[in-house]
């Protein structure tokens, strides 16, 4: 499967723009309703609990499930091995339930996703949710021991979730779609001066830079608390976000995070931000990457 054809392909399906808009509206709108109220089932969604999107944990159910199957059915095809039947028809079963949990994952990650990856997701849902219609009938067919059918049915859904699976990969590894954004650049690992206390406003984010790492400020009285800037959902600018209460909110998406911390207080981001500990000496401001992120640094590489 050639990217430089395929991708380009997908970009000019215009067709699908309606279709991208209306389910994210109401996407959305599910998750302010009154069934799904609040932000816990969607930052469970997200994956806030396991710190890292739950959806590509979910997806190995189905792909490993439908591949033990896709084996099984060619062997027996080709041996005549009718005690095999029964471990592909479980297989089928379990890739089904498996893609219900990885459906509901990726559509809620999708959900806040702009731009070409939006259109890339969404074919990539559509070949997934296609291929799940070929696997229901192919789970029918089996049942009415119409054993040619459903594996012909099968294969086709087998074909298609590893199309959907390329795409996948593609929202990954190219898109970086789930995956943890962050600056380049090394962030300090003792106290640097940064900028002066007279430069923030109370309860304002402030960027600042050292070395080509960003960093965003933020005053309280004579207290200053200090992430990285660069969110880590979609590399959104935290400086350019609000500040509610003891957390701020990026400005692309929404997802919160707490000053004190860093930590994930709503979703979509999954990982927590940097936090720096921050002192004043003098009128400068003075940060360090907290103690706990380098004791954790040095503690993996050294194994």
């Amino acid at each position: 499967m050639a990217p430089e054809t395929t991708l380009p392909s997908i970009a000019k399906q215009t067709w699908l723009e309606p279709l991208e808009e209306g389910l994210q509206k109401g996407l959305a709108e599910a998750f302010k309703s009154d069934a799904l109220r609040g932000k816990p089932v969607e930052n469970a969604l997200h994956g806030v609990w396991l710190g890292h999107p739950l959806h590509p944990a979910l997806v190995g159910i189905p792909l490993g499930a439908w591949t033990v199957a896709f084996v099984l059915d060619l062997v027996e095809e080709a041996t005549g091995e009718r005690h095999l039947r029964r471990g592909a028809d479980l297989a089928v079963a379990v890739g089904l339930a498996g893609a219900a949990g990885s459906a509901v994952t990726g559509l809620t990650d999708w959900k806040d996703v702009q731009g070409p990856p939006r259109r890339t997701g969404m074919v990539h849902a559509l070949l997934n949710i296609t291929a799940t219609a070929l696997y229901v009938a192919s789970a029918v067919q089996r049942k009415r021991r119409n054993r040619g059918a459903g594996r012909a049915l099968a294969y086709a859904g087998f074909g298609l979730s590893m199309t959907a699976s390329w795409l996948g990969g593609h929202l990954v590894f190219s898109d970086q779609i789930g995956v943890e954004h962050k600056a380049a650049a090394e962030a300090p690992s003792d106290f640097v001066p940064v900028a002066r206390l007279t430069d923030l406003s109370e309860g304002k984010p402030h960027r600042v830079t050292y070395q080509d790492y960003p960093m965003v400020l933020v005053r309280e009285g004579e207290r200053v608390f200090a992430l990285a800037e660069i969110c880590s959902h979609l590399g959104g600018p935290l400086s350019e976000g609000t500040v509610e209460g003891e957390c701020i909110r990026c400005p692309w998406h929404g997802s919160l995070f707490r000053l004190e911390d860093g930590e994930v207080v709503e979703s979509p981001a999954t990982r927590p931000q940097s936090a720096f500990e921050a002192r004043i000496h003098g009128d400068q401001i003075e940060l360090r990457l907290r103690s706990n992120v380098i004791e954790a640094t040095e503690t993996k590489a050294k194994d």
